[in-house]
């Protein structure tokens, strides 16, 4: 049998299921013991209260019947059975009702009623709506009797005490049970913030606390986290040791080559020239992300700033109005995404003759947008540009100065740094590649 249909029903978090999973049976068992306690008790007990009652009115009826007149019932009643305490007096047709009245939630009420019209011959009607007395109405051979008597000879006295303690002491204990596993939750919540902040780049204090198990999966995190900062400080050491030893002898080729004729020289100067520029863009893909800390910034005024950046170095970029109905700021590393959003900008107009920038925010997410007028990039090859050491021919052409195929890898590397992604399409205002750097808030 299949369950799948629930899924829909059931709580998301872990505090809601945990919460289903601990009150789910508890309330089950109460409501099961409550049923059954009240059908063998309150019912049990009423049915033999009321039997009892039962034999005490057929001898007070037999005596209403030894009285010569309706109005020595009363009288001859108190002679002969005076101490069992049941008053009897002639009822005026009018005044007897046409059915059983009741409180709607008088359970061992709707007992006596069944069990008066069963076993009580000449039974009208009975009158429960009095916790102290009660009234009822026979036929006689004396005509219509009214018979009152205390409530608490037919029935247990406080009959709802029972669902009041049951609720009261449920909500209690739900109560305690909740702030418990509040607080057991609590670990398994602190771990889920400290590995999403480590999945944005940030770095959130954290200690193992908690029980046995969530212990573990903490201690398994703090080692995971250090061996990946390790990593990525081995790999950032690595690559700028190696960038920085080959500047050494760069610099010497340059120098020898300002020796010789300048005709001799330029094309050689020209392959310095592209070997130091493909050191520049290993350092910054070395880099990668891990430079600079997070800071609140707005992103508008951010971006505003890199296009500026960008038009003042000659390059034919426009801003585009801000989208979307979000402000404040956003965390972002600002030296990483400013690279990140240089990067596309420079691709963009090396490849086509112009680019535009646009940012949207909203309450969720930050969309930072770069397009150009391009050749565009094949939606078959547009994973594949995503990866280091990528050149795409004819559509991304080498002899247009084109870099080393880093400029997309770093702009992906920060932005799954920074919680996001980078997508690429088409762009649908100029024809050409469409970059979209996406952050959740």
């Amino acid at each position: 049998m299949s369950f799948v249909w629930l899924k829909h029903y059931m709580p998301r978090g872990i505090y809601g299921r945990a919460a289903l999973i601990l009150l789910l049976p508890v309330v089950f068992i109460q409501l099961v013991v409550t049923v059954v306690f009240a059908q063998r008790h309150f019912e049990g007990v009423t049915h033999q209260m009321t039997d009892t009652m039962l034999r005490e009115i057929a001898l007070i009826m037999r005596a209403a019947e030894d009285a010569a007149t309706p109005d020595e019932v009363s009288e001859e009643v108190n002679r002969q059975f005076g101490p069992l305490d049941i008053a009897v007096i002639p009822a005026p047709p009018r005044d007897i009702p046409d059915n059983s009245k009741m409180v709607w939630y008088d359970y061992s009420g709707r007992v006596i009623v069944e069990r008066f019209s069963e076993m009580l011959e000449g039974f009208r009607a009975v009158d429960l709506r009095t916790n102290r007395l009660v009234r009822l109405y026979l036929d006689s051979e004396k005509g219509p009797l009214e018979l009152q008597f205390d409530r608490r000879r037919i029935s247990a006295s406080n009959p709802h005490q029972l669902f009041v303690y049951t609720i009261f002491f449920g909500v209690l204990m739900t109560f305690i049970a909740s702030i418990y596993l509040r607080n057991q939750l609590r670990p398994i919540k602190r771990l889920a913030r400290a590995a999403e902040a480590f999945g944005r780049g940030r770095h959130l204090p954290y200690t193992p606390a908690g029980a046995v198990e969530v212990r573990s999966a903490g201690n398994a995190f703090v080692d995971m986290r250090s061996r990946i900062e390790r990593q990525i400080e081995q790999r950032t050491l690595m690559l700028s040791g190696v960038s920085h030893d080959l500047r050494t002898p760069l610099t010497r080729l340059r120098l020898g080559l300002s020796m010789l004729d300048e005709e001799e020289a330029a094309p050689l100067l020209q392959d310095v020239d592209d070997m130091q520029r493909m050191l520049d863009e290993f350092l910054n893909f070395a880099k990668g992300a891990a430079e600079g800390t997070p800071e609140k910034v707005d992103p508008h005024v951010f971006v505003r700033q890199i296009v500026e950046d960008a038009q003042r170095a000659g390059r034919d970029v426009t801003l585009l109005p801000a989208e979307g109905d979000g402000d404040g700021m956003v965390s972002l590393r600002r030296t990483a995404m400013r690279r990140a959003v240089d990067n596309l900008i420079s691709n963009a107009v090396r490849y086509g003759a112009k680019a535009e920038v646009s940012v949207m925010l909203s309450d969720k997410t930050l969309r930072i947008r770069v397009e150009d007028d391009g050749p565009g990039i094949p939606e078959d090859l547009r994973q594949e540009a995503a990866k280091p050491f990528t050149r795409l021919d004819p559509a991304r052409n080498q002899d247009q100065g084109g870099g080393v195929g880093l400029g997309l890898a770093i702009a992906t590397d920060i932005a799954r740094a920074h919680g996001g992604v980078l997508r690429l399409g088409e762009s649908s205002r100029l024809g050409g590649l469409r970059a979209d750097i996406v952050i959740a808030r």
